[in-house]
């Protein structure tokens, strides 16, 4: 029997990771060149870069945010899921700074009436909280539901954008 070997070229990709100081907790920033990969809490001693260019302008991006003064990201971001997770986060950008939908609303949106527990899925799998604001989408009844930073941050998120969206 013959073995065959083959080498297969690797194309590596040179992620970075730097550390946010928010007022929640740390998140890692991961990006690489064209644009942001992931934001996420930090795990537990959870070390970072120095930040330097695109993670300056991400930090300076979250700042405004967190202090009320910007509504939306101009980040170039870099998400990598299925055509329905995408078709999901751009829906989620297009939400309104201090508003909210419902999963429903969400897949109504995108074409999907029925497809609301996928949509919370493709929500769960946000690599980028915050900037695709996944906080906005709460329960059909109006309650707040799961949240990668937890509920007391994704309440603290709203709170934060109806008291800066009244202007």
């Amino acid at each position: 029997m013959m073995i065959l070997y083959v080498k297969m070229k690797e194309r590596k990709r040179a992620v970075k990771t730097a550390i946010y100081h928010s007022p929640f907790g740390n998140m890692e920033l991961s990006y690489e060149e064209g644009g942001v990969i992931s934001l996420q809490m930090a795990k537990e001693g959870t070390k970072g870069e120095a930040p330097f260019g695109l993670a300056l302008t991400v930090f300076r991006e979250l700042d405004e945010y967190f202090q009320g003064r910007r509504k939306t990201f101009d980040i170039p971001c870099r998400t990598h899921g299925t055509a329905f997770q995408e078709k999901v986060w751009a829906a989620l950008r297009e939400i309104p700074y201090g508003e909210t939908r419902s999963y429903r609303d969400i897949a109504e949106a995108i074409g999907h009436p029925k497809a609301y527990r996928a949509v919370g899925m493709a929500n769960n799998a946000n690599p980028l909280f915050i900037i695709i604001p996944c906080h906005r989408v709460i329960g059909a009844d109006g309650s707040l539901t799961g949240y990668g930073g937890g509920l007391p941050m994704k309440k603290a998120l709203l709170m934060l954008e109806k008291k800066h969206s009244i202007s």
